[in-house]
């Protein structure tokens, strides 16, 4: 049970890192590997603020700096003409030296015995459950004012969307803003949870950001960008619930997490096109049988 409710807790906060990431990938139709260097800025941005005894603030400012990371690789694609997944490695490399900068050139930094988030509350769930909820919600309602369907247009077709008079440069350094200040938050969120901050926690965040939305859109269907954020949720905690029980069953050493992930990825990805093929077949036999009935029956 303490294994279960653990997952569910950081299939939560993860799940606000799978907003941000449905929101570039599904709804922008940009691979963004921003995402692995905003995720850190937002640890060790709220790291500080909560070490300074502003463990709330220091989650805003997470949102803020990512949000500024995410416009920078907006610019960097739209501005500069830079390929977008180039774009993304470049800020994500930048980010690097910047995040060491903010956590005065050390490594890791602890946040032990000081307030957060959950400390203040006093219920890691409830804190969790409540942040990705209204999370979802508010970006799900964001999506359908008139900016939000702009972006949700110029990720569907943006020449459609230029013929309108509507600035599609714009619209995509908001979106990549508002995706990676969604990282950013879960990574602030994760440093009060696990209580420390450390360079080195982006590696693969990407894979577990896309395991989460593939996920849930597998197991738990497509039926619109509200749904799909919901979904994005889900998945987060499903692909968590399963690495907690992988590695709990003892088949697999912990330094394999990485290659799990990786494995849970594939099978996600290549999920819809095996239920395909496998439909196809069925229809094929189905076809064969009903061809079979009806030769003997005029024969």
């Amino acid at each position: 049970m303490t294994l279960l409710i653990g997952s569910m807790e950081l299939g939560l906060i993860y799940g606000i890192l799978a907003l941000g990431v449905y929101t570039t990938f599904r709804i922008l139709n940009i691979p963004d590997l921003t995402v692995e260097g905003s995720f850190v800025l937002g640890m060790a941005v709220t790291a500080v603020f909560t070490v300074g005894g502003d463990p709330v603030l220091g989650l805003a400012a997470a949102i803020l700096a990512g949000a500024l990371a995410g416009a920078c690789t907006g610019l960097l694609q739209t501005k500069l003409m830079i390929n977008p997944i180039l774009s993304g490695i470049i800020v994500m490399t930048g980010l690097y030296t910047v995040n060491l900068s903010i956590m005065g050139g050390k490594a890791n930094m602890s946040i032990l015995g000081n307030d957060t988030i959950f400390t203040m509350v006093g219920s890691k769930t409830l804190v969790a459950l409540v942040l990705a909820i209204s999370t979802a919600a508010i970006i799900g309602t964001f999506f359908r004012t008139r900016v939000g369907l702009a972006i949700r247009g110029t990720g569907d077709n943006e020449e459609m969307v230029r013929a309108a008079s509507i600035d599609a440069d714009r619209t995509k350094c908001l979106a990549l803003a508002i995706g990676n200040g969604l990282v950013a938050l879960s990574g602030g969120l994760i440093a009060q949870y696990q209580l420390f901050s450390d360079v080195g926690s982006g590696a693969g965040i990407v894979v577990i950001g896309l395991a989460s939305v593939i996920i849930g859109e597998v197991l738990l269907g497509r039926r619109g960008v509200a749904y799909g954020l919901f979904t994005a949720v889900g998945g987060s905690i499903i692909y968590r619930v399963i690495i907690a029980f992988a590695l709990k069953v003892d088949l697999f050493p912990p330094y394999s997490l990485k290659l799990i992930s990786a494995v849970v990825v594939m099978l996600a990805l290549s999920g819809p096109y095996v239920k395909k093929v496998l439909r196809d077949k069925a229809s094929t036999r189905k076809r064969r049988s009903m061809v079979k009935h009806i030769k003997e029956y005029v024969g």
